[in-house]
């Protein structure tokens, strides 16, 4: 039997060049844009944000100043105000993160729309798919919550006995709870990866909602299980090679900046006992600008990264499903090539 994820490692490279290559400045940079939200929407976890007020329900306490237990006449008590700080910054917060996953969701459908094309045009695909986006959130918000549920009711598990009960843990139960807990891990990463990888392209070739792809894909997958369970394993190794891959091109990149940085600095620890400082300003500035342009490199070595994955992912839903194929005229050059 061929497996059409060994056979797509090879079509996924060639892909890959041939739509990154001749560099364009443009098109790199609009990709490196997208690769920066696709790739922080990508290790999505929710938290939870729990308080609560102290109720009135209690006993007055004196005010006179002087009586034991009671609050100096200086002293400021955490009240209404100071918890209406803290909650209105921890819901800045969460809208704020939100947000970014809201970019980051509908940035998948740009990236996977700007492979089909052969053409990235962020404003446009961001106004064909900004609805799909939402939905793709909401689903991951969700998948999110029920994970760390599940992660929560393994721990009350292990250790509910030993917080509230007599005190009693059980080592048997903690081993049986690894595994447990590694299954929920697995199966959470595997729903979100596919519905990344794999939903996303449905719904986007069959203009369906998440769910109604995902219905649509799943008989695809149970009825060709093997093929998706080599993606899953070769994906994954490819993932880690990747990374690998990245790691090494980024020690490089930030070796070949620190030298002329490393130049600059030095001009700056010079003039410190000169001028101190123009030198620690010259210092904050070469700093800043390793910091800057690693960050960039950063992000373009993300490019050709997220692209062979992408690209990747598309030979095998195609090669598996001939409706899903959302790249079948670059397929078919490849191959006949």
């Amino acid at each position: 039997m061929t497996l059409y994820a060994v056979e797509a490692i090879d079509d996924a490279i060639d892909a890959t060049r041939s739509f990154l290559w001749p560099f364009d400045l443009g098109r790199w940079a609009r990709l490196a844009l997208i690769v920066f939200f696709v790739g922080a929407g990508g290790g999505f976890s929710p938290f939870q944000f729990t308080g609560g007020a102290p109720s009135g329900g209690g006993s007055e306490v004196p005010t006179t100043p002087g009586t034991p237990g009671t609050p100096s006449p200086g002293a400021v008590l955490p009240g209404g105000t100071e918890l209406a700080i803290i909650a209105a910054i921890v819901g800045i917060i969460v809208l704020l993160g939100l947000g970014f996953l809201l970019v980051g969701s509908i940035m998948e459908f740009v990236l996977v729309e700007s492979l089909r094309r052969e053409a990235v045009s962020i404003r446009e695909y961001w106004s064909e798919h900004w609805g799909a986006g939402v939905r793709l959130l909401v689903f991951r918000v969700l998948l999110g919550l029920l994970t760390l549920g599940a992660f929560g009711l393994i721990a009350v598990a292990v250790l509910g006995p030993l917080l509230f009960g007599d005190g009693g843990f059980s080592l048997g139960l903690l081993f049986l709870a690894i595994p447990v807990f590694a299954l929920v891990a697995i199966v959470s990463g595997l729903v979100g990866g596919f519905t990344t990888m794999f939903v996303v392209p449905v719904m986007i070739a069959e203009d369906r909602g998440l769910l109604s792809a995902w219905r649509r894909f799943w008989p695809v997958m149970t009825g060709q299980w093997k093929q998706y369970l080599a993606y899953a394993v070769l994906g994954f190794v490819l993932q880690i090679a990747a990374g690998i891959l990245s790691s090494m091109a980024t020690v490089f990149a930030a070796i070949a900046l620190a030298i002329p940085v490393g130049i600059v600095a030095l001009v700056g620890v010079a003039l410190l006992s000169v001028v101190e400082i123009a030198g620690w300003a010259i210092i904050a500035v070469a700093a800043l600008l390793f910091v800057l342009a690693m960050f960039v490199v950063g992000l373009l070595i993300g490019v050709p990264v997220q692209t062979y994955l992408r690209y990747y992912a598309l030979f095998v839903l195609g090669d598996t499903e001939e409706a899903f194929d959302l790249i079948a005229e670059r397929r078919r050059i490849i191959r006949e090539s």
